[in-house]
């Protein structure tokens, strides 16, 4: 196999370095949960079942830090913020509907290799 300039298998690939931002654990799962619309944290805690409200601060932080969700302050009392995608974030609302297609559709199939072979 030849390798092209910029392939993802390159330590310094723009591809890789997005792909690692994307392939934690809750940055999908957070990004799905913003493609209807804006969120409060707490409705983001509620809707991502199983996600601690630290994991959610690291995790929108980072997203943010990327450029993938605005984090918008109101001056409210009590203080409101919303999280929402920016037109970059929206760029993966595709490829994120697809990649959740396939795990409903095939992750019981994992869930069933595992128990077969005892692998957790």
């Amino acid at each position: 196999m030849t390798l092209a300039a910029g392939t993802v298998f390159y330590a310094d690939c723009p591809a890789r370095a997005a792909i690692e931002i994307i392939g934690d654990k809750w940055a999908a799962v957070t990004l799905f949960a913003l493609a209807d619309g804006p969120k409060r944290h707490g409705e983001l805690v509620t809707l991502i079942g199983g996600i601690s409200r630290k994991v959610l601060t690291h995790t929108l932080r980072r997203l943010q830090e990327n450029g993938l969700i605005d984090r918008q302050a109101f001056a409210e009392a009590p203080p409101r913020v919303e999280y929402s995608l920016t037109e970059l974030g929206r760029t993966l609302d595709e490829p994120i509907r697809m990649l959740t297609t396939w795990a409903r559709e095939h992750g019981e199939a994992i869930l069933d290799y595992r128990d077969t072979t005892g692998r957790p």
